[in-house]
């Protein structure tokens, strides 16, 4: 891996310490520099869970990916720069009380003094890694998180609220320590299957500073703050001008 390339292209010149602070910069920094997308999947172009080819995708080609992509490369990194971090498996709610499959969604622990999830992968989350601490509510420039157990299992909800009172289930995950290879089934599933999110339309998003800009092949939506515009995307030559000017992307 070529730290200093991966370093300058999510706006850092270096890391001294594998500690808390400079774990909060890298996590931060990888969501407002490399986008959420799932363009590959509508070119038919399959996605590979190798360093290399993510290397000359994401860090050379000025692209972006989804969770095993991101969270992969990410992980990787992070190993590189001395980090004590771990993969692990997570099942996505469906929002109807449902979880996907195991392997549904990867994710990180990271451990310095204390115990973090970090997760560059799961588009609209938080900014910043979390503390794995039971039921505590954590601020976030994306909203309130909290972190509980499941229904008597032995998984962890992560949940998230607009409001801090009101909290939605993410995802379930549990520590036990996964592999990359584990996850191509559900990574060949997710970017073949029709029942898959990601094969239903094409998404382009990224974390802005004060809000996000999230590119679909039906509209263009630009938060800032408590604004939010919508702009309708009228045909592909629209979606690409707009893939260009808001992410210097050419589909």
């Amino acid at each position: 891996m070529d730290i200093i390339k991966y370093l300058k292209r999510i706006s850092i010149s270096g890391i001294s310490l594998p500690d808390y602070e400079n774990l909060r910069i890298l996590h931060r920094n990888h969501l407002l520099n490399i986008p959420f997308e799932n363009l590959d999947i509508h070119l038919n172009i399959k996605i590979r869970l190798e360093l290399q080819y993510l290397k000359e995708k994401i860090i050379n080609g000025n692209r972006g990916g989804y969770c095993y992509e991101l969270n992969g490369l990410f992980y990787n990194l992070l190993r590189n720069l001395g980090f004590n971090v771990k993969m692990i498996s997570a099942r996505v709610s469906d929002n109807s009380g449902g979880f996907g499959e195991e392997f549904d969604h990867l994710a990180i622990i990271a451990e310095t003094d204390r115990l973090w999830l970090a997760d560059v992968g799961f588009g609209d989350s938080f900014i910043e890694p979390l503390e794995i601490k039971l039921n505590e509510v954590q601020k976030d420039p994306t909203g309130f998180y909290r972190i509980s157990e499941f229904a008597g299992t032995d998984y962890l909800s992560l949940q998230k609220s607009s409001d801090g009172l009101i909290f939605k289930d993410e995802y379930i995950f549990t520590f036990k320590e996964r592999k990359w290879n584990e996850f191509e089934e559900m990574n060949n599933y997710h970017q073949t299957s029709p029942d898959s999110p990601f094969t239903k339309k094409l998404l382009c998003s990224i974390a802005k500073e004060n809000g996000r800009i999230t590119l679909t092949d039906r509209n263009l939506t630009v938060t800032e703050g408590n604004v939010k515009k919508i702009a309708d995307v009228k045909d592909k030559d629209d979606f690409n001008n707009k893939l260009f000017e808001y992410f210097g992307m050419k589909m």
